[in-house]
């Protein structure tokens, strides 16, 4: 039987299987609110050639426009790869409560993986979860990348 946490990480893997088929770097992640998925996001980069296009920020982005607040303060955020410095700064201007995550970066992770924003003296720091389904996360992020060395 699955966690609650792991229930949202799914949602969140099935956003980054959808990248992977989309050429994207598979990422997803989920917004929860109250028992309810309020924003939903994937990495859309190549899509948009935009650098923010990361699957936190579109989440983000969607949870703001679905609550019509830019506060997330009641919000918890399911990402199956650790957040960037941008998306961290991003979830903590977000003001986001809880943030669960899959895999760890160790290239570009701001949650531990280089660095951790989240300890810094920032008001309103989310507590940090990860290890969420991690090993699942890893694969769908090592399978996408080993394909794209076998297309070489």
């Amino acid at each position: 039987m699955l966690t609650e946490q792991e229930q949202y990480m799914k949602e969140a893997l099935a956003l980054a299987r959808e990248a992977a088929a989309a050429g994207e770097v598979p990422v997803g992640c989920v917004i929860v609110r109250e028992g309810e998925i309020v924003g939903r996001g994937r990495n859309r980069r190549e899509e948009k050639q935009a650098t923010a296009s990361h699957a936190e920020m579109e989440a983000i982005a969607q949870a703001n426009a679905a609550l019509g607040t830019w506060r997330l303060d009641d919000c918890e955020l399911y990402v199956t790869l650790e957040p960037c410095p941008m998306c961290a700064g991003a979830i903590l201007n977000a003001r986001v409560r809880r943030v669960w995550y899959g895999a760890r970066d160790a290239a570009c992770g701001a949650c531990g993986g280089v660095t951790n924003l989240f300890m810094e003296q920032f008001p309103n720091r989310p507590a940090l979860v990860g290890g969420i389904l991690a090993e699942e996360c890893r694969t769908v992020l090592a399978d996408f990348f080993a394909g794209l060395r076998q297309e070489k």
